[in-house]
């Protein structure tokens, strides 16, 4: 499956020199790849950047998996999503650059799912109003040793995402990564200005050298 995507300027697949990292849009349900890409001069990193549309219709955009029961979703179509973003990965991307991802919503969750299955290729993911997969996933045993940095921000009065997913998700992340956890007051389901600048600052901690 080929998913339709959005890349920077300065986003050049055959360059001799591959980037070391790639930061990697992921939009919410209902959306598209042109959602998270207003984000990147609000969050200046020296990066190039791919925004990619999930594979499946949902509404006037798209989503990566349909919603069955809010915040516990089977685990076979999240699977197949996160297989998908692999392959546009494998196919666009140098071996040896690492992938950022930034989601948000569903695709917060798909931010977790590519930590959860290949690691070694991810760097410092950000979770904006998202949550994990209940089911076990191939590198958590790994993780739990590893502890990689993630960020998850999510509002104080975010009613989309269902209680039992968040409280699901503050017991796994602590238990899989070093993270850093923001709530802010106020904020409902979306991303505040507050929000961008504490992802600035942690991706900032973590993003390799510029050569």
């Amino acid at each position: 499956m080929t998913l339709v995507d959005l890349r920077s300027t300065d986003f050049r697949a055959t360059d001799a020199t591959p980037p070391a990292a790639v930061a990697l849009l992921l939009h919410g349900f209902g959306s598209n790849e042109r959602d998270l890409a207003g984000l990147m001069p609000m969050l200046g990193l020296p990066l190039p950047w791919a925004s990619l549309r999930a594979p499946l219709p949902a509404g006037p955009g798209a989503a990566w998996f349909q919603i069955t029961t809010p915040g516990s979703p089977d685990a076979a179509p999240v699977e197949a999503a996160t297989a998908s973003i692999w392959a546009w990965i494998d196919e666009h991307l140098d071996a040896a650059t690492r992938v950022i991802p930034i989601g948000f919503s569903q695709g917060g969750l798909m931010a977790t799912q590519l930590l959860r299955t290949r690691p070694e290729r991810v760097l410092a993911p950000v979770v904006l109003g998202g949550f994990v997969l209940g089911e076990p996933q191939p590198a958590d045993a790994e993780l739990a040793t590893s502890r990689p940095p993630v960020f998850w921000g999510r509002g104080a009065e975010d009613r989309v995402i269902a209680p039992h997913a968040i409280a699901r998700t503050s017991e796994w992340l602590p238990a899989h990564s070093t993270l850093v956890e923001r709530v802010y007051p106020g904020l409902a389901h979306g991303i505040s200005a507050d929000e961008l600048a504490d992802v600035r600052a942690f991706l900032q901690t973590h993003l390799p050298p510029v050569e």
